[in-house]
């Protein structure tokens, strides 16, 4: 049996507990667990106080109910799965590393900062700011996976520097600002000022979109290596249509405010 931890009291007010990961309570007791101390507010408090403690740490941790006020949980995450049945609260998998994450839910704003390995997939939608860097920070997510079979929010992958964001749903505004290589992916609807300021990597918007005037038209073709990304999306359960997967993409250069190295993909039948 794996460990659980069921929330049986939620927190009137943030619920700082990064170190609820599987990696890190590998070997401990559900007493010893239960013990372990959290920031509630300015507070310091059991864990016990408000989750019960089941189970057997192998590797493989559940935690249950609203999470919403539950924060930095998996942050730091190194190996193994963390299961999450509800919504959950902001910087989830801050600075992982490895391992995976599941939410039966939604997440929060802050979604895998700092990011550097390893995968976090998100049923439901998820807030402002996934896989961006911090506030006075350049650089944002270096490595791994974040797929959100929902919408997210504004300034997804801001700073970016590696890896893969991908959004079943729809995008806020600002997604890639200051973006410095990886891959962003959005199935629906993409909002505006999209790759503002990026050095490298890539946007890719299935709906109609406008570009800044900053980014250049280079051509309509159909790019090989995207047809790869879509292929493992849809293995990882996001609902990729086959006419995307064979379809035609407008390309376009920008930011010319920067490098002009980076490129938008626009779906364009």
């Amino acid at each position: 049996m794996a460990l659980t931890l069921t929330l049986r009291a939620a927190p009137e007010v943030p619920l700082e507990a990064e170190f609820i990961r599987p990696d890190t309570l590998s070997g401990k007791g559900e007493k010893e667990i239960a013990a372990l101390t959290a920031m509630h507010g300015n507070r310091k408090v059991e864990l016990g106080e408000f989750f019960a403690v089941s189970g057997k740490a192998n590797g493989e941790l559940r935690v249950e109910g609203d999470l919403a006020k539950v924060k930095y949980l998996g942050a730091g995450m190194t190996g193994g799965t963390l299961h999450i049945s509800g919504n959950v609260g902001s910087h989830l998998g801050e600075g992982m590393t490895g391992g995976e994450i599941i939410v039966a839910g939604n997440a929060g704003d802050w979604l895998g900062p700092d990011m550097q390995g390893g995968r976090i997939t998100v049923k439901g939608d998820a807030g402002h700011m996934v896989g961006s860097a911090q506030r006075g920070a350049r650089i944002g997510m270096l490595g791994g996976e974040i797929i959100v079979h929902g919408s997210i929010g504004n300034e997804t992958g801001g700073g970016m520097r590696n890896g893969l964001i991908a959004a079943g749903g729809n995008c806020g505004d600002f997604a890639g600002v200051n973006m410095l290589a990886g891959t962003i992916v959005v199935l629906g609807e993409i909002g505006i000022r999209f790759g503002a300021s990026m050095k490298r990597g890539t946007i890719v918007t299935m709906h109609k979109a406008e570009p800044l005037p900053t980014f250049t038209y280079d051509c309509t073709y159909r790019p090989l290596f995207l047809r790869m990304y879509l292929f493992r999306l849809r293995e990882r359960g996001l609902d990729v249509p086959e006419s995307c997967i064979t379809g035609l993409y407008q390309r376009w250069s920008g930011d010319s405010v920067e490098l002009n190295r980076g490129e938008i993909l626009i779906y364009d039948g």
